[in-house]
């Protein structure tokens, strides 16, 4: 009706609507209910999360990254929210082929379908996407940890050789330094050239096969930014519990240093030999959160005082011999 007041009267379309001119004006007057306000303010967390993530996060990974900020609210009114304000993640484009396979020596397959690893450098997965730009394709190889999903290695070129491969696999050598691992990829020429081949025996690596920027340059510098500025230190995967792969590794890092640190450390002190006692041969505690001994006296158990005799201790009779005594 707001919209329309101009080119008619209120009371003609309240009238037409069934509703009251009064009515109207009450609702334009009246404040937004505590919901309303609580949405208003939630949508705002999730467009600056939505932009956050280069556009890229669903409501899922919205969820996830509000409750890291200690926002609670269910995933579902993440969801009606976005899709109410028509925000979406963005879905995965049409599939092109990058490489082509080759009658080369194959190496043996020893993933077995099994893309998970117990820690860091056991397992890389490699492959090569592209990037279209107004002057032609600009080929990505990536060379990616299966155990945090972290990016360890890529390459750029603008043609598909070798090359591009084992430059990806010399950064992921010099980056993180493996003693063991596995380098899982397709059967792409590249792949299985003679001289990626090479590299990876060299480094004790056993290989398993398996927007449009205007130039280049630009391209560049924008998967740059995005591998290492929004990828590895912010990019929340489910896989991992919608954390980000140098998150995942921190936290590893940490629980492998201290593996039993939920259990409360009990620190041991040597104490002095204290005149109202002798120290016991097992280990004891320091005396700020030691108890000192009670000494109890009577049946009935009750704490005496220190200094005090026992009731019902028998008293000691003199060891002297009665003929010494004056």
């Amino acid at each position: 009706m707001s919209d329309h007041q101009v080119d008619y009267p209120i009371a003609s379309m309240c009238r037409l609507l069934g509703v009251s001119s009064s009515g109207y004006y009450a609702w334009m007057k009246r404040r937004p209910s505590r919901r309303a306000e609580a949405d208003a303010a939630l949508l705002a967390e999730i467009r600056a999360a939505h932009a956050i993530s280069r556009g890229t996060y669903g409501a899922p990974r919205i969820h996830a990254e509000l409750t890291a900020k200690g926002i609670r609210v269910g995933r579902k009114r993440v969801a009606r929210l976005m899709s109410r304000a028509g925000i979406a993640g963005v879905s995965r484009r049409k599939f092109v082929i990058t490489t082509v396979k080759s009658d080369g020596r194959q190496a043996p397959d020893l993933v077995e379908r099994n893309f998970t690893a117990a820690a860091p450098d056991r397992l890389w997965v490699a492959d090569i996407t592209y990037i279209p730009t107004w002057t032609g394709f600009l080929y990505l190889a990536v060379v990616l940890d299966a155990f945090s999903r972290r990016v360890v290695g890529w390459s750029m070129a603008t043609t598909l050789a070798a090359q591009l491969v084992l430059d990806a696999l010399n950064m992921a050598l010099v980056t993180r330094r493996p003693k063991d691992v596995i380098h899982h990829s397709d059967q792409g020429s590249q792949y299985t050239s003679i001289a990626f081949g090479q590299r990876c025996r060299n480094a004790s690596v056993r290989p398993r096969d398996r927007c449009r920027f205007k130039t280049q340059a630009e391209a560049r510098s924008a998967v740059f930014a995005f591998v290492e500025g929004f990828y590895n230190p912010r990019r929340r995967h489910s896989s991992i519990g919608y954390l980000s792969p140098i998150d995942y590794e921190r936290r590893h890092r940490a629980a492998a240093v201290v593996p039993n640190a939920s259990q409360p450390a009990a620190v041991l002190a040597a104490v002095k030999d204290e005149p109202c006692g002798r120290p016991q041969n097992a280990a004891i505690l320091d005396r700020r959160c030691a108890r000192q001994p009670h000494h109890c006296a009577g049946r009935d158990g009750r704490i005496a005082p220190p200094g005090v005799e026992p009731k019902n201790a028998n008293k000691q009779e003199d060891s002297m011999s009665s003929d010494l005594i004056p």
